[in-house]
């Protein structure tokens, strides 16, 4: 007898069921796709293509590889979403005009602040810079960060790179996920590590105090903050609007006219849009007395020179007041300090985002000191073997020679000197020159910098000043190595 069809329908409610499946969507985008992890300031996608190159060995002193090998290793190994998104995050790391410090060392075309995109990936080529070896990717080996399974469990990737500064002030982040955004601005690397030291310094600091070494975000493309409210909203509740122009002066030419020269632009605006967008404005008579716009930035320096000409009679202040209104050469930067932490997305103020970081460098610093612990105990533990032996050399080859088999010898040593199968490994092994006088020495004086090495460990894991002092030294090291002037102006309007 055949089973009716309606025994094998279950009942459920689609109302719970949608929602369910929204939030777990809604879950997945936001901690695994859009926003950065408080920590380390990376996306998934972003931490996933670094991590490879480091596997790859694509550092800053070898030889650029092929982005397209990049990205398909990536996307095989790690992150399984097509590699459109990876090698976007790839590019976007290399673009100077976008990252305050940028990560990727791009040879090609990456793209340019005119608003070209990059070439195709099997066309350029990029290798790690050496900020990002010295202070993403070092000491991954020394357990200082989790490894969890990669998505068919093939391989084990970090959770976290072990970033030895702010990386998220000092890059920033933009991204929108199910309900919410983020949009953190860059900042001057010195800046932010000298306000990350003065809160290790006084962990009460408030914001006032902070802000004497973090003056606002430093964007890549210069520009000038207009007055520090919306500056100051985004430091202590996490949202702000940040008004940024760009920079130009007014000139007088020889024949007694005017013109503008803009030498900067603001942060994310394309310069081609915005010569379109100026010229348009006095092609429709929006602005009276343009009479020219021409485009003299050079590719090869970098630099932006875009020329407004006027007319004779024109006034050039309220023209380029007109630009500031008109055009993007004036643009609105709303800051959402929005980023995951402990597993969920939350709005930060300027002093947790930099609380969050030394926390992180503490607990790196515990694991990185422990792990050298470990590593010194278990090399101390067979130099006090081969020191025994060293004491007894009669003895032990006497015991060596009489033993027909090399388990045979290892248990009579283990049995007359109370040694454990390690030591007795590392004493069968002992070359011949290990007996002479010199050296002997050399494994005592090494045993006794193991054990001194031990001790200081010891200290350091006993004391959390001592730890707070090892970030801030590594951070200061950064700072005098990598850092750069500021190049956005603020000023008081």
């Amino acid at each position: 007898m055949e089973d009716n069809i309606f025994d094998k329908v279950h009942e459920v409610d689609l109302e719970k069921t949608m929602k369910d499946s929204y939030i777990d969507y809604a879950m997945s985008v936001i901690a695994s796709r859009a926003l950065p992890d408080v920590r380390d300031g990376l996306k998934p996608v972003q931490r996933r293509t670094l991590y490879d190159m480091y596997e790859l060995g694509i550092r800053y002193d070898k030889p650029y590889r092929k982005s397209a090998r990049i990205v398909g290793d990536t996307m095989g190994k790690y992150h399984p979403h097509g590699d459109s998104s990876i090698y976007g995050a790839l590019v976007v790391l290399a673009q100077d005009f976008k990252m305050g410090q940028t990560l990727v060392d791009g040879h090609g075309n990456f793209g340019s602040i005119e608003g070209d995109g990059a070439a195709a990936m099997r066309y350029t080529e990029a290798r790690l810079q050496k900020l990002t070896q010295e202070a993403f990717l070092a000491d991954l080996d020394k357990d200082v960060v989790d490894f969890v399974p990669n998505f068919d469990e093939t391989e084990k990737e970090p959770e976290v790179l072990p970033v030895r500064f702010p990386q998220l002030l000092v890059n920033g982040s933009s991204g929108i996920a199910v309900g919410m955004a983020t949009e953190i601005p860059p900042h001057n690397l010195g800046e932010v590590i000298d306000g990350m030291c003065a809160l290790i310094d006084n962990p009460e600091a408030d914001l006032q105090e902070i802000c004497q070494y973090i003056k606002g975000p430093d964007f890549p493309t210069g520009g000038i903050i207009m007055g520090r409210s919306g500056i100051r909203a985004a430091y202590a509740t996490g949202r702000g609007k940040i008004t940024l122009r760009g920079k130009a002066e007014i000139e007088e030419t020889k024949n007694g006219k005017y013109r503008i020269v803009i030498t900067e632009i603001p942060y994310k605006v394309r310069k081609k849009d915005l010569v379109k967008a100026i010229y348009d404005q006095a092609a429709d008579k929006k602005i009276e007395g343009i009479e020219d716009v021409v485009d003299y930035s050079s590719k090869r320096d970098g630099g932006i020179r875009i020329i407004v000409d006027l007319k004779k009679d024109a006034n050039p202040q309220v023209i380029l007041n007109k630009l500031y209104k008109n055009t993007a050469l004036q643009t609105t930067i709303g800051a959402i300090l929005l980023a995951i932490v402990n597993g969920k997305p939350q709005i930060l103020t300027l002093k947790d985002m930099l609380q969050n970081c030394i926390d992180f460098q503490c607990d790196i610093i515990r694991r990185r000191t422990a792990y050298d612990k470990r590593k010194a105990e278990e090399r101390a533990h067979i130099l006090e073997g081969l020191k025994v032996a060293l004491d007894f050399i009669d003895e032990v080859i006497a015991i060596i020679r009489s033993s027909k088999t090399i388990p045979e010898s290892k248990q009579a040593l283990s049995d007359r000197f109370g040694l454990d199968d390690i030591q007795t490994t590392a004493i069968v092994q002992m070359q011949l020159g290990k007996l002479s006088g010199l050296e002997k020495q050399k494994i005592l004086d090494e045993l006794q910098e193991k054990l001194d090495f031990i001790k200081e460990c010891e200290a350091i894991l006993a004391s959390h000043e001592r730890i707070l002092d090892i970030v801030k030294t590594e951070a200061l090291n950064l700072r005098d190595k990598f850092s750069d002037d500021r190049r956005t102006e603020i000023t008081d309007v």
